[in-house]
Formats: C-alpha cells, sequence, structure tokens
C-alpha cells in the first residue's frame, strides 16, 4: 500500500481573530496547490481515497485535489486533525478497511504530524529530520504484513516548487 502525505496549502495567518480550524487557504495558497495538483495528474497519479483533516484548509486542498481528478473519493478524519496519532489511525481507521497491497490513500492534514507520522513509518520513532512544506509530499510504501512501524519504505519526498 502507498500513502501520499500531503501538507495542506498555505492558509490565513495565525492570530488574525480566526480560530485555528477555520483558517482557510489564502488565494496563493489556493493558486499554488492547484499547480502542484494539476503537476500530480500530469505525473499519472490517482488515489483511491483522499483522506483529510477536518480543518479547514486541510479540506480545502483535498478539494483541489478532487477537483483536479486525482480521486473521485473523499472522507473526512479526525485522525488527521493536529496531534493525531499514527497508531491509533492505523489501528482504528486503515486496519478495519482491509485495503489491497495496491491501494493508494492520500492524506491531507498538518504539520508536524505528517512528519512525524512518516518518521514513525519509516524508523519507529520521530528524529526531527524530515521537512514537508506547504502543498509538499511525501510518498511511504507501507509493508504487505506486520506492523509497518519503523518497517517502512520513503520513495517521495518532493516540496512544491519542483512541482510548480
Amino acid at each position: 500500500m502507498e500513502l501520499y502525505l500531503i501538507r495542506h496549502g498555505i492558509a490565513e495567518d495565525k492570530g488574525l481573530g480566526i480560530k485555528d480550524e477555520e483558517r482557510s487557504l489564502t488565494k496563493e495558497g489556493r493558486q499554488k496547490t492547484e499547480k502542484v495538483a494539476q503537476q500530480l495528474v500530469k505525473l499519472g497519479l490517482n488515489f483511491d481515497l483522499i483522506l483529510t483533516s477536518p480543518l479547514v484548509r486541510a479540506r480545502q486542498t483535498a478539494e483541489i485535489l478532487i477537483a483536479e481528478k486525482l480521486s473521485s473519493k473523499l472522507e473526512e478524519s479526525s485522525h488527521l486533525a493536529h496531534d493525531g496519532q499514527i497508531s491509533s489511525w492505523l489501528k482504528d481507521w486503515l486496519e478495519p478497511r482491509n485495503y489491497s497491497q495496491n491501494t493508494q490513500l492520500a492524506l491531507v492534514g498538518h504539520e508536524p504530524d505528517l512528519t512525524n507520522w512518516a518518521e514513525i513509518l519509516l524508523w519507529g520513532e520521530v528524529k526531527g529530520s524530515l521537512v514537508l512544506k506547504k502543498a509538499g509530499m511525501i510518498g511511504i510504501k507501507l509493508l504487505e504484513t506486520g506492523s509497518p512501524l519503523g518497517r517502512s519504505q520513503m520513495f517521495w519526498l518532493t516540496p512544491p516548487k519542483y512541482l510548480l
């Protein structure tokens, strides 16, 4: 199975009297995210499902991916909100669904959660080594059997500037 961890696009600044969970993508954030999505389409990507954080900026990013035809299916998961735990997501969300090994899932969320998830999948612990820019993506291949924690393989790490 392939997981594509995608950070939301550029959003409104914190502290403008807007609750964090209600912060929207900026005009620039929408435009850059659309360009990134268009390049992903040109590269032949297609996700079986896009799973998004319930926060507005992540949801808007996921909707752009849907609009660009990277998937036809969109779901929301509280696991992808701030401070979500990869172990809980694996146990409560992923395992019961029993997806095939050919499944490609896009997870749209936030930092530092997404890089923490990637590092736990790769090395079994958070090392603070990976950087995921806004509208960037990390691709992780999960093992066919057993726990993927500390046993997965990274195959993609792209900052958005290489896709614009």
